[in-house]
């Protein structure tokens, strides 16, 4: 098969297509001939070599999400069978024509979603269901802020959030993407380069979904309700802070937040199941739309990677092999 190898650590141009041999399954896999693999901001950092793939999982083929068919199921495997369309979270393997993927890691293809923009679905999904809708415990008629709105994880969790019954605010770094982000249903849109994010602590939310940390601590302390939640999926801007307790006392503040990579393939199959049972009716309600707006052949991947590297982009790109 064809596949996306990451040769060194490096830019874009680190990456290359060469054949390796189709994967084999266990006996609780199946086996993907993938139609479209979905590029994420973790593909980046472990291109950069910053994020190496866990232990037992290939190490040099980035790719995190797939769609696609199913030409082979393990053994053990009775809830798919060959043929059938499904979408995958995957530790990794996913810039190939095949890629196995856990059973439990697996969900079908929802109704009004193309087989290929699916592959932008897994990745986002599982992130911003556990984190905005399980850790964050995010109620219909709650204000939810989320910081970077346009991109893979914001789009969804505005999307989701809104379709929810949640008012959704969120920034963006340009007019492009505020309209964007107000498009996908996002009430309020902060321009964070004509607005002080310092400015931030005036507005009052109970959910802020976070993938910033450093200078962004205090504002989002500031920024709470009572029993206000804060919710960490990444700490690009540092990740030591200076936390004022008696503010997280008087306001009885929950700080949480989480990794997925790294999560039992138990902990995956279990949030799959409560994804397929809660938010697929959200995403099957006719209000929610596919974010994939940019698509590159695999021969491509190097373009693709540049385009995530400027952050000159809304929404989610996907490889099609």
């Amino acid at each position: 098969m064809k596949a996306v190898v990451i040769t060194k650590p490096g830019g874009p141009e680190v990456l290359e297509i060469q054949q390796r041999e189709r994967p084999k399954i266990g006996s609780h896999d199946v086996l993907i001939r993938v139609a479209a693999a979905g590029i994420n901001r973790p593909d980046i950092i472990q291109r950069e070599g910053k994020y190496p793939a866990p232990e037992g999982v290939v190490a040099d083929i980035p790719g995190l999400e797939v769609s696609g068919e199913i030409v082979q199921v393990g053994s053990e495997v009775t809830s798919w069978m060959v043929g059938e369309r499904v979408c995958a979270l995957i530790p990794g393997g996913g810039y190939a024509q095949y890629v196995v993927a856990d059973k439990g890691s697996c969900l079908p293809i929802p109704q009004g979603i193309s087989l290929e923009d699916a592959a932008g679905l897994p990745e986002t999904l599982f992130t911003v269901w556990h984190n905005v809708f399980q850790r964050g415990n995010l109620q219909r008629n709650e204000r939810l802020f989320v910081y970077g709105g346009s991109g893979g994880i914001g789009s969804m969790a505005v999307q989701l959030g809104s379709i929810y019954g949640a008012d959704v605010w969120c920034t963006a770094g340009s007019e492009e993407k505020v309209n964007y982000c107000k498009s996908l249903g996002a009430s309020r849109v902060i321009n964070y380069n004509k607005e002080q994010i310092k400015d931030l602590g005036s507005y009052q939310v109970d959910v802020i979904l976070d993938s910033l940390g450093g200078e962004y601590f205090a504002p989002n302390i500031d920024m709470l309700k009572e029993d206000g939640r804060l919710v960490y999926i990444n700490a690009m801007q540092g990740r030591k802070v200076e936390l004022d307790i008696m503010k997280v006392m008087v306001k009885r503040i929950s700080i949480t937040g989480s990794t997925l990579r790294s999560r039992s393939l138990s902990f995956k199959s279990e949030l799959a199941r409560d994804i397929y049972q809660t938010a697929y009716p959200l995403l099957e309600s006719g209000s929610f739309t596919s974010a994939v707006n940019y698509r590159f052949s695999l021969d491509k991947v190097v373009e693709a990677h540049k385009l995530l590297d400027s952050r000159d982009f809304q929404g989610k790109v996907v490889l099609i092999p």
